[in-house]
Formats: C-alpha cells, structure tokens, sequence
C-alpha cells in the first residue's frame, strides 16, 4: 500500500469533520438576564411616591385637626367671655354698710351659676366706697364689701380658693359727682376675670 492510501483515509476523515463543523449551526448565545438591581427600581420609586403622598396625607389631615381645634378653641374663648360679660355685674352697698342688698342678691347667684358653668374660672372681687370717708376707713369698708360678696357666693356653692378679694377703697370711683345717686354707684363691688 502506497503512502497515498494509507493518508487518504485520514485526510477524509478530516475533510469530512471539518465539513460538518462547518455545516453546523452555530449555538445559540446565551439570553441575557435583566440586571437584578433595575427591575425593583420601579417598584421603590413607586413604593416612596406612595410613601410621600401618605405622609403629605397625614400632615395635611393633622393641619386640618389642629386648625378645627383653635376655632373650637377661640369659640369657646368668646362664649366664656361673653357670658362673663353678661353675669359679672357690679353689686351695691347702702352707705357705710358690708351687707349684700337683697335687690342684689340674683346678681350674685347669677354670677355662682356662671363660675359652676366654668369650673376653671378664677374672680378678682374689688371692693369700692364713695368719697366720703378717710383714706383708712374706705379700704376696711371696702375689704368688707368684697369679703361679703364671696362669702355670699361661697354659701351659693363657689369654691373660696376661686375667688379674692380686695379693696381700693374711694381711689377708683366710677361716678365723679357730688350726689347721692353717683355714691350709691360708687359703693360696689366689682367683679373680674383673673
């Protein structure tokens, strides 16, 4: 056998690898996977645009809450002062006495009823005299005037720690004339707000 035959053989044997290598379909390349960090991007954005407008929501509703409780607030400020206004009225004294007129007396449980209404209402009880008198005598005439005021109203039920007392004596009158109308005004006591 002749060198010729014994490569023919082989180098058909090659020819017809390599042929069918080159026959053959190249494989297919891999599918590409999406990165893994893009895909929940959309739901984070998603995720804090919820958040955000929740929050908004949340303020924007705790705003409106609070602005509803300072109206209510101020409501009920202008209630308690006007019916401060309406129930603290002067009451009146005859001339150098301490006692509660009986004309007077549905003054005072007016006010009573006003501070049981308002439990947290505190008074200031000015007691006041006319011009006549010393200096001296006209501030112990007008602490007794304030001191019969609440003890009036102590024995209609009002707490004596909600209420004080003083006296300014004849130093702030309401009414300047030399009459007996003008004195008989200014023989009060006077009712405030603490």
């Amino acid at each position: 056998m002749s060198a010729l035959s014994r490569t023919t053989p082989f180098l058909a044997l090659a020819v017809l690898v390599a042929g069918g290598l080159a026959c053959r379909k190249p494989a297919p390349a891999p599918a590409l996977e999406a990165p893994k960090a893009a895909a929940p991007a959309a739901p984070a954005v998603a995720d804090d645009s919820a958040r955000l407008n929740a929050e908004a929501d949340q303020k924007r509703q705790a705003e409106d809450a609070a602005e509803a409780a300072r109206k209510a607030a101020a409501t009920q400020e202008a209630e308690y002062r006007k019916a401060a206004e309406a129930a603290l009225k002067d009451v009146h004294f005859d001339f150098n006495l301490a006692v509660v007129r009986e004309a007077d007396k549905p003054v005072l449980v007016g006010i009573a009823a006003f501070m049981k209404a308002y439990p947290k209402a505190t008074l200031l009880i000015d007691g006041n005299c006319d011009e006549r008198g010393t200096v001296e005598y006209n501030l112990g005439l007008g602490e007794r005037r304030a001191n019969a005021a609440m003890t009036y109203l102590v024995d209609l039920g009002v707490a004596a720690g909600r209420l004080s007392t003083t006296s300014y004596g004849k130093e702030k009158p309401v009414c300047t004339e030399a009459t007996e109308t003008c004195w008989g005004r200014n023989r009060r006591a006077h009712f405030s707000l603490k």
